[in-house]
C-alpha cells in the first residue's frame, strides 16, 4: 500500500509567476550586465580566503543531485534505498514547475512517482506564499520524511518560495538527522548556496540552499554546452568550485565522499587564478572523489599564490629553536636522546600529537615509553581528529610545552585536525621560545611548507591542491620521508622541477634530520636526500645531492 498526501497553497502564485517573467525578460538587458559587475566588484573586497566552513567529516545525511533529462532507474533506486527501502517516507517538492500550482499537475506528479514506486508513502509539498512555506503545520511531513525529491523547472521559483524559511530549515534538519534530498534539474541547481539563477553571458547569480557548501552546481551539462557558463560564474564568485552534472547522470554525496552515477560524466572544475591554469577533472559512473579536497583547493586558489614566486620565497631557516625530522621506519636511540636534550632534558615538558593515524591504529604510547626511558618524566598528549575538538585546556598545554611531536600516518589527517585553529600559531610559539618540534613520517612532512603526499584519496599524489600547505615551521621546503626504501627520489625530483623556489628534503627510514638555523645535520642509519633548484631556474632536473650519517649541510642559497 501506499500513502499520499498534498499540501499545497496558491496564494500568489500569479503575482510570483509575473516578477519570473519579469526578470526573465531583463536578464540579457544592460541593467543586469551592471548589477552583476557590481556585485563581483563587492565579492572581490571580500577578504582572500573567506568562504565557507570547511568540515572535515564532510556533511550529514546523503545528497542525490541530478543533471537533468531522463534518470536511469539505478538513480531512483539509490535514492530509494537511501530514504529507507519499504519503510521510505517521501516528500516531492514540485514547485519549480508551473505546473504544480495547478491541480493536475500535481495529481500527475503523484501518479507518475506512484506508479513507477508502489508501496512508497509519498507526501506533496507546495506553496508560492512564503508566510505558508515558514508555517509550522504546512511543514510537518518534512519532520517525519525520510527523503524529498526537489524536482526540475526553475529554480528561482524554489528560492523564491523556500528560501530563508521554515521549509529550507526542515530540509537542513532532515540531512542532519540522515535523511536524503535528491533533485535534478532545478533540483539540482537550487542546492548550492551560491546558484546559477537563469542566462549564459553573463550568468544570473542568486542564492540557493545551503547543502554542497564551496560548490556551484550546474546541469544539463554536456548536453547544453554550459562549461562556459560555469567557467564566468567561478570568476565571479572567488573561493568556489564547480560542479557540472550532464543528463541522465547524478553525484551522490555522503559524508566527504562523491560517487558518480547514471549515464555520463560529472565535470568537477577549478577558476583559473594568478599562475594556475583552469583545472578540470571528468568522472563517470563508479567513480569516486572527495568533497573536502575540492572545498580545500577552491579556498587555497583564492588565496592567492602557492608556493611564493621566486623573488618572494622565504630563506629556509629556523631562526629560534630546532627541528627533529624523522623519515618514518625504525626510531634510532640517537634520534630519541638528541629530541630529549633539545627539549630540556628531564625538564622536558613534550606534547604529543598524533592526529595523523586515526585513533584505532595510534602508537604514540610507543614513543612515549621511549621518551620516559630518556628520563622525560612530563608528557602529554593531544589525541584530536577534528578542529571542534580543541580546548583552552589543550592551548595552555601547548603554551607550556619545550617540544612537541607529531606522530605518522597520513598528513592530511593532521591538517583536519588542525586547520584553522589557535593551535597551529601556539605550535610556532613553541619553536619561537627556543623549544624543538618533532616528527615520523607524516609527522616529518607536515613541518615543511609545501606539504606532498598530503591526498586522502592516495599519497601517490605528490601536490593535492586540496592539501598543498604544511604548517610551516621549516619554509620553503618540502619534506619527503620512507625515501630509499621506497624509491621516491623521481617524485620529490618532480615537484622540486616544478618549484625551484622549494627545497627538497628526502629522509630515509631509519633517519633523522636535525635542523636549527639553516643548517641540518644527519643522524641515524640512512640517507637524506637535498634537492635544491634556485640557481637553477625553472623546469630543470637538479639532481640531489645525499648527505651520510653525520654529514652537516646547510640550507642557504648555493
Amino acid at each position: 500500500m501506499f500513502a499520499t498526501t498534498f499540501v499545497f497553497d496558491s496564494k500568489l502564485g500569479h503575482d510570483a509567476m509575473l516578477r519570473r517573467r519579469y526578470r526573465a525578460a531583463m536578464t540579457n538587458s544592460a541593467l543586469v550586465t551592471v548589477l552583476t559587475l557590481l556585485a563581483t566588484l563587492l565579492h572581490a573586497q571580500q577578504p582572500a580566503g573567506t568562504g565557507p566552513r570547511i568540515d572535515p567529516r564532510g556533511l550529514p545525511g546523503a545528497r542525490l543531485i541530478a543533471g537533468g533529462g531522463a534518470l536511469p532507474d539505478a538513480i531512483y533506486a539509490r535514492f530509494f534505498e537511501l530514504a529507507g527501502g519499504a519503510e521510505a517516507r517521501v516528500v516531492l517538492i514540485p514547485t519549480a514547475s508551473a505546473r504544480a500550482d495547478t491541480e493536475e499537475g500535481r495529481a500527475a506528479t503523484l501518479k507518475r512517482w506512484r506508479d513507477d514506486h508502489p508501496g512508497v508513502h509519498f507526501e506533496l509539498l507546495h506553496t508560492r506564499d512564503r508566510a505558508t512555506a515558514d508555517a509550522e503545520e504546512f511543514c510537518a511531513p518534512l519532520r517525519t520524511a525520510t527523503g524529498v525529491w526537489i524536482g526540475g523547472g526553475a529554480q528561482d521559483r524554489l528560492a523564491d518560495a523556500y528560501l530563508g524559511t521554515r521549509v529550507e530549515r526542515e530540509l537542513q534538519a532532515l540531512l542532519g538527522r540522515g535523511g536524503v534530498v535528491g533533485g535534478s534539474s532545478a533540483g539540482a541547481a537550487i542546492q548550492s548556496r551560491t546558484m546559477i539563477q537563469e542566462g549564459m553571458d553573463p550568468p544570473v547569480m542568486a542564492t540557493g540552499f545551503d547543502h554542497l557548501p564551496g560548490a556551484i552546481l550546474d546541469q544539463h551539462f554536456l548536453a547544453r554546452h554550459r562549461l562556459p557558463r560555469l567557467e564566468r560564474a567561478l570568476a565571479m564568485r572567488p573561493g568556489h568550485f564547480g560542479v557540472g552534472i550532464d543528463e541522465g547522470t547524478a553525484i551522490l554525496v555522503r559524508s566527504r565522499d562523491v560517487e558518480v552515477l547514471g549515464q555520463s560524466k560529472a565535470l568537477f572544475v577549478l577558476p583559473a587564478t594568478g599562475d594556475l591554469p583552469q583545472r578540470i577533472d571528468e568522472f563517470v559512473a563508479g567513480q569516486h572523489t572527495d568533497l573536502v579536497t575540492w572545498q580545500r583547493a577552491a579556498r587555497e586558489r583564492s588565496r592567492g599564490a602557492f608556493p611564493p614566486r621566486v623573488s618572494d620565497a622565504p630563506q629556509p631557516a629556523v631562526p629560534h629553536g630546532a627541528l627533529v625530522l624523522h623519515g618514518g621506519g625504525a626510531m634510532p636511540d640517537e634520534v630519541v636522546r638528541r629530541f630529549v636534550a633539545l627539549a630540556g632534558g628531564a625538564d622536558a615538558r613534550v606534547v604529543l600529537v598524533p592526529a595523523a593515524a586515526p585513533r584505532s591504529q595510534r602508537h604514540d604510547d610507543d614513543f612515549e615509553q621511549l621518551l620516559r626511558r630518556h628520563g622525560v618524566a612530563h608528557v602529554e598528549t593531544i589525541p584530536n581528529e577534528h578542529p571542534d575538538e580543541l580546548t583552552d585546556v589543550q592551548l595552555a598545554t601547548i603554551e607550556r610545552a619545550t617540544a612537541i611531536w607529531f606522530g605518522g600516518g597520513r598528513q592530511w589527517r593532521i591538517v583536519d585536525a588542525f586547520d584553522g585553529t589557535p593551535a597551529v600559531a601556539a605550535f610556532h610559539r613553541v619553536l619561537a621560545r627556543g623549544g624543538v618540534i618533532g616528527g615520523t613520517s607524516a609527522g616529518a612532512t607536515i613541518q615543511g611548507s609545501l606539504l606532498v603526499r598530503g591526498n586522502p584519496e592516495g599519497n601517490r599524489d605528490m601536490w593535492c591542491e586540496g592539501y598543498q600547505r604544511g604548517f610551516g615551521f621549516l619554509p620553503g621546503v618540502a619534506v619527503d620521508q620512507h625515501f630509499v626504501v621506497r624509491d621516491r627520489t623521481a617524485d620529490l625530483q618532480r615537484v622540486v622541477t616544478r618549484a625551484p623556489q622549494i627545497v627538497g628534503l628526502g629522509i630515509d627510514e631509519g633517519t633523522a634530520v636535525v635542523v636549527t638555523g639553516d643548517q641540518l645535520e644527519v643522524v641515524g642509519h640512512g640517507k637524506v636526500a637535498v634537492f635544491d633548484a634556485r640557481t637553477a631556474g625553472g623546469g630543470q632536473a637538479v639532481p640531489p645531492r645525499w648527505l651520510a650519517p653525520g654529514e652537516l649541510a646547510s640550507l642557504a642559497t648555493r
